[in-house]
């Protein structure tokens, strides 16, 4: 469920994969739009990874709500409505995903993502540095396998999908977050929050 592509194209009437890095998720779209789109594709990002994974973890194991949660995350990286094409990368249906099978560690990443966002602006940075916590906190608060296993592999999955953003972080060139508007005659290089 593309939700990022659905909302732009409803309310906007465009194709976001057109605009700012061609991505479906929630952060070209709050870059583009704003929180007034943005906001929304979070949410249902979110709720796409952690439905699934909370619905099957306590209907069937925590090896089903993996397993589901990675079926999602999977779906928003390659969009069945969107014929496989590139979608999203992961982040927020990842972390609905952890919040669905391991509360504490989605948790704990969730806290980490939204402190590193804040003090380097860095939408990718903070994506990263949350999805290597996954494996970590998963084995030190005592999770079973496949939950470490599936922090082991999102965070793998997460940093593959941000390969341009590693590159464009170390040219100097990524860009940051606005956290408020421009004032008159001041340059804007990133959407402000």
């Amino acid at each position: 469920m593309p939700s990022g592509y659905w909302l732009v194209r409803a309310f906007k009437h465009e194709d976001i994969r057109t605009r700012g890095s061609g991505n479906i998720g929630a952060s070209n779209v709050w870059r583009i739009y704003g929180r007034r789109l943005g906001i929304p594709v979070v949410v249902l990002d979110v709720a796409k990874g952690f439905v699934p994974a909370l619905v099957f973890s306590l209907t069937v194991s925590p090896l089903a709500g993996v397993l589901a949660g990675g079926a999602a995350m999977l779906g928003h990286a390659r969009p069945l409505f969107l014929r496989f094409e590139k979608g999203g990368k992961m982040v927020a249906t990842t972390a609905g995903a952890f919040l669905g099978v391991a509360p504490i560690v989605g948790g704990i990443s969730a806290v980490l993502w939204i402190t590193v966002f804040l003090l380097f602006r860095y939408a990718s940075v903070a994506s990263i540095v949350a999805a290597l916590s996954l494996p970590i906190a998963a084995a030190a608060l005592g999770y079973s396998w496949p939950v470490v296993v599936f922090g082991a592999v999102a965070a793998v999955a997460v940093l593959v999908l941000h390969r341009a953003n590693i590159k464009r972080l170390f040219a100097g060139t990524e860009s940051r977050f606005r956290l408020r508007r421009p004032a008159p005659g001041e340059p804007s290089s990133g959407r402000s929050l």
